[in-house]
């Protein structure tokens, strides 16, 4: 199985707008991070996770040509609000792109883009539309998604929960402050975890700093551990010679082999 790391900003994304910091100027291109997106693959199979607002260039950029499904963290602007690069997927097929959330992440997306849910809304002659169907994630249920045998781990971010997962050997969590014991117990004996770090220092609300991510990393005890969700504050030589063995920075475009 391939992880390919989309995107691995935060919200602002990095550069960030306006800023003049040391990793806003960076020419090393490891700290370019768009905002979150992943997309596993295997056996000709893609499940993508998250739509952020770059999913098109991220795409382009990576060379994915397709998608089976769609993996929803969570419903806040930096991880969907790319949805309607979607469409061509779903004018390619001929057919509805299967959409997989949580209840809560259902809910605001059937309202928020009902165009793209709504079977009953139509698109004008000669036109086009995303369309997708929506599946509910029940929390620790295994489900198969795409041909993934995927396990829902929600986590909490602030109100919200975030739906992390675990597929074989791997454990998912982005925008997480918390792990809590029941989260801990689905990724045991996990060999690769990724995981939100926003940035060293002093803690927030509803995020990982890097000593929390770390802290978590070494909890769960995986082999390899990769930061994602890393603000401009950050920067990826500057993480490689500050984390302890096994945990790293992702950065866009990598692709790992689980």
């Amino acid at each position: 199985m391939k992880l390919h790391f989309l995107g691995t900003g935060t919200s602002f994304g990095v550069p960030v707008i306006g800023c003049s910091c040391t990793t806003c100027r960076s020419t090393d291109p490891r700290d370019k991070r768009t905002r979150h997106a992943a997309l596993l693959e295997h056996g000709g199979r893609r499940l993508l996770v998250d739509t952020p607002p770059e999913l098109r260039l991220q795409l382009l950029r990576s060379g994915i040509p397709s998608v089976d499904a769609v993996w929803y963290t969570h419903h806040h602007a930096d991880h969907v609000h790319g949805i309607d690069d979607l469409r061509v997927f779903s004018v390619r097929d001929g057919g509805p792109l299967e959409v997989y959330a949580s209840d809560e992440c259902a809910d605001v997306l059937s309202r928020k883009f009902d165009y793209v849910f709504d079977p009953s809304m139509k698109p004008t002659e000669g036109t086009t539309r995303p369309e997708a169907q929506l599946h509910i994630l029940t929390p620790f249920q295994q489900q198969t998604v795409a041909g993934f045998d995927m396990l829902p781990v929600p986590v909490p971010h602030g109100p919200v929960d975030v739906y992390g997962f675990r597929v074989g050997d791997l454990g998912y969590l982005t925008d997480a402050k918390r792990v809590p014991d029941a989260a801990r117990e689905a990724l045991a004996g996990i060999r690769v975890l990724v995981v939100n770090a926003l940035w060293f220092g002093h803690p927030h609300p509803t995020h990982f700093n890097v000593e929390e991510a770390v802290d978590v990393a070494l909890d769960i005890g995986a082999e390899r551990t990769f930061l994602i969700h890393m603000s401009h504050r950050l920067r990826h030589a500057e993480l490689l010679e500050r984390l302890p063995p096994g945990v790293v920075p992702a950065q866009d475009g990598l692709v790992i082999e689980i």
